[in-house]
Formats: C-alpha cells, sequence, structure tokens
C-alpha cells in the first residue's frame, strides 16, 4: 500500500480545504445543506479503511507528473477537479474505494478513457477519481461465444484479443477510448449493423453499485435495462461478459473522397439516394464524412472528406461511389485492408491527432437525424466556414457525419433498453476544438456549436431534440439524452431513487 505512505500531508491539506466547498460539490449536486459537502472522515479513518487494499494498488497525488497524466483528460472544459487520483488493481479495490468513499461522504468519479466532454463533469470541484486502467484483460470463453472484458480495458484491446482469437465483437470506433464508457451509454460501432450496439452484446457483469456493494446482474435483473444506455448514472462496472462472434470477412475496403465546399448538397443529397435510402443502407456498408479546414486545398471554406466503407471486399463497389465521383471531387483514394486498419483510415488510431491529450476544449453537439435534409446542410455549412476561419480560434474544428448500418440496432427492441433512438440513421455532432481561453471563449464556443446543432434540428422537422449521450455537450435534457417518452423518464427516475437514492452517480448525464 505504497500510496499510504506517501504524500499524506499533502492529502490532509487537500481533505481540509474540501471540506470548506460549497454544498455544491456533494456527489449530489442537488443537495442542500453544509453536511453534505463535508466529509465525515478523518484521514485517518481512510488509512484504517483502505489498509487492507491490494498492494499494485497506486494513489497519486497534486503536483506530480503521475498525477496529471492519470488525471488527465481529452477535452479541457469544465472538467473534475479531484485531490487524488487512485488506480485501483483489482475488482475488490473498487469496491472498497467506492463503499469508504460513499461512507464518508467524498465524492468520486471512475476514469475509463477519459474520452466524455459533457461539461456536468465539472460539477465535481474535489474529491477522488477512480482510474480503471490497471483493469485491463479480455478472456474468451472455451465455447468461443462470450468473452469477459475487464472494466478498464481500451477498446484496442478488445480488438486486438479478439482478432487473433479470430473472434470480434462490437466496439467503440475509436481506438484510444475505453471498451465500456462508449457502452454504457449505447455505443456505436463498425458491426452494429449486424449485431448492435455495444450495449447489446452484454451478457452479464459486474457493478460496483453506489454504497459499495458488488453486484453481478444480468437480463433478470431490474438495474440491466438501465445499464444499457443510462449505465453511468448506476455504478462502476469492474467487468462485464459479452457476445463474441466469428470474424467472418478478412478484407475491408473504403473510398476517400474529398470535395470543395460547394459541392455540400449535391454531396448529402448522394448519401441519401445512394447510401443511406430511407433507412435500408446495406449490412456492410458505412458511410462517414468530416468537415475541417485545409487551407492549401481550399481556402475559402472547409473541405469535404466523405468515406465509404464496405466489408468483405477489396474494392468499394462502383454502385455505392460512383454516384459520388460524379460529382468531381478534388481526389479519390481507394484502399483496402483488414477490421484492424478502419480507426486509422478515419483519423481516429491511437497515433491519431483527435486521440492525443492536448490540452485543447473539446465540446461535442450532437443530434440524431433519419435523414440529410440538403438545404439545411448547406446553411450549416455557411454557419461553420464563417465561425472556423483562419483568424479564429475555432479554426481547427471539426463536423462529425457517422452513418452506420442500422438492421442489428433495429432488430432490438426499443423498449428493452435505456437506449431510445434505435430509430435514428445519422449521428451528427460538429467538435469545436480550441485552445482554452477563459469564460468568454467557452461562451463563444457553445453559442456556436448550439447554433450549428440548431439548424440542424430545425431542417430535421421534428419537435423533440435526440442526442447521443457519449458525445453530449451538456446542456441537453434527460428527455435529450434517453428517449421523451414519459414512461422512460419515469423508469429512470425509479431506478435511480432504488440504486443512486444520494445521487453518487450524478456527474455524468444525470438521470434524474
Amino acid at each position: 500500500m505504497r500510496w499510504l505512505r506517501t504524500e499524506l500531508f499533502a492529502t490532509a491539506l487537500a481533505w481540509g480545504v474540501a471540506s470548506a466547498a460549497p454544498s455544491a460539490s456533494a456527489s449530489n449536486p442537488e443537495a442542500t445543506g453544509d453536511a453534505a459537502a463535508r466529509p465525515s472522515c478523518s484521514l485517518a479513518d481512510l488509512k484504517r479503511a483502505w489498509s487492507y487494499l491490494s498492494s499494485e494498488v497506486e494513489a497519486y497525488y497534486p503536483p506530480s507528473t503521475e498525477f496529471d497524466e492519470y488525471s488527465e483528460r481529452w477535452s479541457n472544459l469544465e472538467t473534475p477537479v479531484v485531490n487524488v487520483t487512485v488506480l485501483p488493481a483489482t475488482e475488490n479495490d473498487v469496491v472498497e474505494i467506492v463503499r469508504t468513499t460513499s461512507k464518508c461522504n467524498i465524492p468520486f468519479l471512475a476514469y475509463n478513457g477519459v474520452h466524455g466532454s459533457i461539461t456536468t463533469l465539472g460539477r465535481m470541484d474535489w474529491g477522488v477519481a477512480i482510474n480503471l486502467r490497471k483493469l485491463s484483460g479480455v478472456v474468451v470463453a472455451s465455447n468461443g461465444q462470450t468473452a469477459t472484458i475487464a472494466g478498464g480495458t481500451n477498446s484496442k484491446v478488445v480488438i486486438d484479443r479478439l482478432w487473433e482469437a479470430g473472434k470480434q465483437t462490437v466496439t467503440g470506433t475509436c481506438e484510444c477510448v475505453s471498451y465500456l464508457g462508449p457502452a454504457l451509454g449505447g455505443g456505436h460501432g463498425w458491426l452494429q449493423g449486424h449485431y448492435g450496439l455495444i450495449a447489446d452484446q452484454f451478457v452479464s457483469m459486474n457493478v460496483v453499485l453506489a454504497d459499495g456493494t458488488l453486484k453481478t446482474i444480468d437480463a433478470d435483473s431490474d438495474l440491466w435495462w438501465a445499464m444499457k444506455g443510462a449505465g453511468q448514472n448506476f455504478g462502476v462496472v469492474t467487468s462485464v461478459t459479452v457476445k463474441v462472434y466469428p470474424a467472418v470477412h478478412q478484407n475491408w475496403a473504403i473510398e476517400t473522397l474529398m470535395f470543395t465546399g460547394d459541392k455540400v448538397q449535391a454531396v448529402y443529397q448522394a448519401v441519401n439516394d445512394h447510401l443511406l435510402k430511407n433507412g435500408t443502407q446495406p449490412v456492410d456498408l458505412i458511410n462517414w464524412s468530416y468537415w475541417f479546414n485545409v487551407p492549401p486545398i481550399d481556402p475559402t471554406g472547409p473541405v469535404i472528406e466523405m468515406y465509404i466503407i464496405q466489408e468483405g471486399v477489396s474494392v468499394v463497389d462502383p454502385a455505392y461511389t460512383q454516384p459520388f465521383r460524379n460529382l468531381g471531387p478534388i481526389s479519390v483514394t481507394p484502399r483496402n485492408g483488414t477490421y484492424r486498419d478502419m480507426s486509422s483510415w478515419v483519423g481516429i488510431s491511437l497515433d491519431s491527432p483527435p486521440c492525443q491529450n492536448a490540452g485543447l476544449a473539446n465540446p461535442r453537439f450532437p443530434i440524431y437525424l433519419e435523414a440529410y435534409n440538403p438545404a439545411a446542410m448547406q446553411q450549416v455549412y455557411s454557419a461553420f466556414a464563417s465561425a472556423t476561419n483562419a483568424s479564429s480560434p475555432f479554426a481547427n474544428s471539426l463536423f462529425m457525419f457517422e452513418g452506420y448500418s442500422m438492421q442489428g440496432v433495429e432488430a432490438v427492441s426499443p423498449a428493452s433498453t435505456a437506449y431510445a433512438f434505435r430509430g435514428d440513421h445519422l449521428l451528427v455532432a460538429p467538435l469545436i476544438q480550441y485552445t482554452p481561453g477563459g469564460p468568454a471563449r467557452d461562451q463563444r464556443a457553445a453559442q456556436l456549436g448550439n447554433q450549428l446543432r440548431q439548424i440542424l434540428h430545425q431542417g430535421s422537422g421534428r419537435s423533440q431534440m435526440h442526442t447521443y449521450v457519449n458525445y453530449a455537450y451538456g446542456n441537453e435534457s434527460p428527455g435529450d439524452w434517453y428517449g421523451h417518452e414519459q414512461w422512460r423518464q419515469d423508469r429512470l427516475k425509479a431506478l435511480k431513487a432504488k440504486y443512486d437514492p444520494k445521487g453518487r452517480f450524478n456527474f455524468y448525464a444525470p438521470a434524474a
């Protein structure tokens, strides 16, 4: 227990400062009264309670390079503030850390990939960070039908370990995010057309609840429904058993086409007509696109980079690519490889710029759509181009458009999971990237992101907004995150009252 033998003075000082924090600092942001903001344990109490944690537990305090490394997040906007970052080495370590912090009324937050950029995380302004990175591993069952994944395992580790075993499952598309982070919010992935969302693969899981009890749950538990779409609200998952499948196709292909902004309406009309096809996009096909500035190529505005990806082929079928070639792209780049190459093809592999923690603010403003409205796409392109010109602090921003196959997602009953938006075919999100520069700049970024999202929302013709909780900015409503039906909201509130009555897990998109 080397962490208890180091920096004790610094920790005692941190607790002393924290105990004077205002009531909004409590684990439940809605709590009132001074008692809600104060720890009820001394440092000596914590030392005794945690003295029997495993010998491999690590903890770090500011100021230290280790604390900075293990506390750093991908987005530096409204980040959680912590006094100590603990790295548990076993499942029981997590149990004891959660149990004692809860009992002592000390806020805590589990870190798992640290790519959530939601501003509600900023409600945590003191407490304990539980970094799960040491809980990593993938074990394929002897029957080859399931695998057990430790709670802190990175998505790339899952992909690589399963690939080595001739298996695959639905994971997040970005190599640098955790496996479970996206999964607890539903989780999109390349293979969802075949098998559904990441959460749809769950068979059972071990979860540490707010009071520090460890439960193994499956479809027989009332909590199961909530963990599949709103799981960040209910516990720390230390391991999960998921369905896995044979890796049928070794080969994948992509065609990357780059366009100037004057083609925006034509490009997205072509997506509607030739790829999306009223929500019947073929199961082996994926379409993505980005908007970003490349002044040497087009100094007048962002370029459109369109990705058409197909499974089980060496060249993408011309039936899908030729309508886009006919629009006169700046460039056309075909490639082929394996499933493991896909993240690098679209610029989200471990060594890609978006995967680096560069001290930037990275708020996103997601919205789900059924199809593209080409006129709205022209309007939002013009607004994005104007706000991200070369003189803007937001010049390095990115607009993301994700179009996955939906057959596997829509095959699952919408009522069976807290994830609500199975009828939406497109996930769209501006990522307003900038160097932090104070509240005024943050406000400008928020105004821009909300403006861009509102244009798309108005163009959708919907009265209610559907958003992806894993990309959320933080100003959305619980209905926007988890579905607007009253029965959904009532069910989540009832489960929160049962499993997290004090709001210990309210720092990430609180459901109630």
